[in-house]
């Protein structure tokens, strides 16, 4: 659940995802929690829960899961309060990273992630230092082996949809929006029967660095460790894979 959305990246993802699929359901179940606290358990009328739905589907969150913890969010357990929070800092090299998080205890989450930046060779930086580096945007990709669309009739689905920029590979499709237009032209691709590999609204860089072989190691340590963090909930980076 993090930085860029290439294709061979997710693949990677989607194998972590499955030999620590526990770890990935239970935060997901927080952002869904999040997002009921926020709008209520009804997705109709809560987009911010339709957009994580949409987010667990993509990791491959059963059906069941989802709804038990919709239920589980709005129902008399779910006192507990979580605060999202936003890291910004460097990796090796210089590369910008950002962590968003969400804890019920700061100070704990703020030392974990801080420990995590020293151990890798990184710093953490106050906010607003990375961030300008970065653009939000919603991002949906699409396995081109899960859909008999062509490369323009897809294209022109996505403009006609609401989309900014689409851009196709060997692999997949890549769809990108502006983030208060994600969920219609997500609902808009669901409607026709589409599966993502992933739908969600993510920081996007606008340059991205390259690291050799010492730095790419350091690098992927340092995603994968704050990753490990139960109150981590997304990592973005620019790194250049």
């Amino acid at each position: 659940m993090s930085g860029h959305s290439k294709w061979h990246n997710i693949q990677a993802k989607k194998g972590k995802a499955d030999a620590a699929r526990g770890k990935i359901f239970t935060k997901l179940g927080r952002e869904i929690l999040l997002a009921v606290k926020a709008g209520g358990p009804d997705p109709t009328s809560n987009s911010k829960l339709r957009d994580v739905i949409a987010k667990c589907k993509a990791n491959n969150m059963p059906n069941d899961t989802i709804n038990n913890s919709i239920k589980k969010a709005s129902g008399e357990g779910s006192n507990k309060s979580y605060e999202e929070i936003t890291y910004e800092g460097y990796g090796p090299n210089g590369v910008a990273v950002i962590v968003e998080a969400s804890t019920d205890n700061k100070n704990r989450t703020a030392a974990d992630v801080r420990h995590v930046f020293d151990k890798a060779g990184g710093n953490l930086g106050t906010t607003g230092c990375v961030s300008y580096m970065f653009n939000k945007k919603g991002v949906i990709v699409i396995d081109r082996e899960t859909t008999n669309l062509s490369e323009d009739d897809m294209m022109m689905l996505a403009l006609d949809s609401g989309a900014e920029d689409f851009k196709a590979d060997e692999e997949c499709f890549e769809i990108t929006t502006d983030p208060k237009d994600f969920s219609t032209v997500r609902e808009a691709l669901e409607n026709q029967g589409l599966e993502f590999a992933q739908a969600e609204v993510s920081m996007v860089p606008t340059t991205t660095v390259e690291l050799d072989e010492a730095g790419a190691e350091k690098m992927q340590r340092l995603i994968d460790n704050l990753e490990d963090l139960d109150d981590v909930m997304n990592v973005y980076h620019n790194w250049d894979e």
